[in-house]
C-alpha cells in the first residue's frame, strides 16, 4: 500500500475502510442467508451450502485482511466515516430483505445479487486505483479479492436466473448441481 498511500494516505484509509465495512456487512448477509437456507429443507438449497459458506468465509477473509492493511497504514477499521455510513445506507434494503425479512430463498439470493454487483465494483475500484499509482503489490492482494468476488457473482447470477427460469418461464425446476460451481 505503500505508493498507493503516499499521496493522500488519509484518504486511502477511508477507502480501504469503506471496502471493509461492506465486507463486514457481506458477512452478516451470508451468515443470515445460510441460517435461512439450513432451515429450508430443501435439497437443492442444502445442495449449496458448501459454496455460500465458502463464500461467506471468503469475505470475512477479505474484511480481516483489510483491517489489518487500515491498521498498518495507522488507522482504525471500526471507524464511522462519511464512506462508512454511505456504505451503511445504501446496503439498508438489502438488509431488510435478508435480515429482516423475506425467509423465501429466491428473494435472498435476488438481494445477494445487488450486494455482490456492489462489491465487486468496490474491488474493481480499488484495483484501478493501485494500478494508477503503480502499487503493484496492493493491485496484485486487489486483484485476487476481485477474483474471487467475481466467482460468488457468477455463482448468485446463476442461481437467480435458475430460479427466475423456473418461477417465471414455468420451467420444471432445475436441480442443485445447476447452482454449484464446478
Amino acid at each position: 500500500m505503500h505508493e498507493l498511500s503516499r499521496s493522500n494516505p488519509a484518504k486511502v484509509i477511508d477507502a480501504l475502510t469503506e471496502r471493509c465495512a461492506f465486507e463486514h456487512e457481506g458477512v452478516k448477509l451470508y451468515d443470515a442467508i445460510l441460517q435461512k437456507m439450513k432451515r429450508s429443507g430443501d435439497p437443492e438449497v442444502t445442495a449449496m451450502l458448501d459454496t455460500v459458506r465458502e463464500y461467506r468465509d471468503q469475505e470475512k477473509d477479505h474484511e480481516e485482511w483489510l483491517e489489518e492493511q487500515i491498521r498498518a497504514l495507522g488507522g482504525d477499521p471500526h471507524v464511522s466515516t462519511e464512506r462508512t455510513r454511505l456504505i451503511e445506507t445504501e446496503t439498508e434494503g438489502i438488509e431488510k430483505v435478508v435480515l429482516n425479512g423475506s425467509n423465501r430463498i429466491p428473494d435472498l439470493f435476488h438481494a445477494l445479487l445487488a450486494a455482490e454487483l456492489q462489491d465487486n465494483a468496490g474491488w474493481d475500484l480499488l484495483v484501478h486505483l493501485a494500478e494508477d499509482a503503480a502499487d503493484h503489490k496492493a493491485e496484485r492482494a486487489f486483484r485476487k479479492f476481485l477474483h474471487e468476488e467475481e466467482e460468488h457473482l457468477d455463482f448468485v447470477r446463476r442461481v437467480v436466473r435458475g430460479y427466475f427460469e423456473d418461477e417465471i418461464l414455468g420451467r420444471p425446476a432445475q436441480t442443485a448441481p445447476m447452482y454449484v460451481l464446478p
